[in-house]
């Protein structure tokens, strides 16, 4: 098996990327590439993985999804009291990537973290599908649970309880946004001399450079 991984092999040869065709502002690069990322209909674009650490500083990582972009950063709603909201809360770092392997195209996110205003995660909340907000109230997500039925439970309980009425947001769930220091656009080149352009935040600037592949 391990010579059947090693031989896997993938030739890039779709674009190229050059830091003096690129925009000033890698948000707004993010953007640009976004909108192909759309027209390519690749299936669920927005997901990206989160890493975090704890506060003795191990690592941990997932998939969650990107819910919006702004000039502060990129957004995404988790539970608070889950493993990735007390990592982040603790230790307000974190990185991201998105990988679409269709456009042969990477981007790396590193930045700090923040919550978003209530209003922010009032409006997303409210916003979701009915189940989805009742799953919110209904999981400690991340912590052990002794069966899926205490989820059915907690599913009837709620049900109940918002039975005619607005389901509201609960206080222990909402938005995060990663506000960059520094990103990296990848584009997969032939050879593997991949094209690799990072900008890097200084003051109220950012600094736009290759790096070797």
């Amino acid at each position: 098996m391990a010579n059947e991984i090693a031989a896997i092999r993938k030739e890039y040869m779709l674009e190229q990327l050059d830091e003096n065709h690129v925009l000033p502002d890698p948000i707004q690069q993010f953007e640009a590439w976004w909108r192909e990322v759309i027209k390519s209909d690749i299936e669920e674009p927005n997901a990206m993985t989160l890493a975090t650490a704890d506060s003795s500083g191990k690592p941990s990582a997932r998939i969650v999804l990107l819910k919006g972009i702004n000039e502060d950063g990129f957004m995404f709603f988790t539970n608070y009291e889950s493993a990735k909201g007390i990592q982040l809360i603790q230790n307000p770092l974190a990185a991201l990537v998105f990988f679409w392997k269709e456009l042969e195209r990477q981007v790396r996110i590193e930045g700090t973290v923040q919550k978003v205003s209530q209003q922010e995660s009032d409006d997303y909340f409210n916003s979701r599908p009915e189940g989805s907000k009742l799953g919110a109230w209904v999981s400690p997500q991340s912590k052990v649970i002794p069966s899926r039925e205490i989820l059915e439970q907690n599913i009837a309980v709620m049900e109940e309880k918002f039975s005619g009425r607005q389901i509201e947001r609960p206080g222990f769930w909402g938005g995060f946004v990663v506000k960059p220091s520094q990103i990296e656009f990848w584009q997969g080149r032939p050879s593997r001399l991949h094209d690799r352009i990072v900008y890097t935040k200084e003051g109220s600037d950012w600094r736009v450079e290759r790096l070797a592949p």
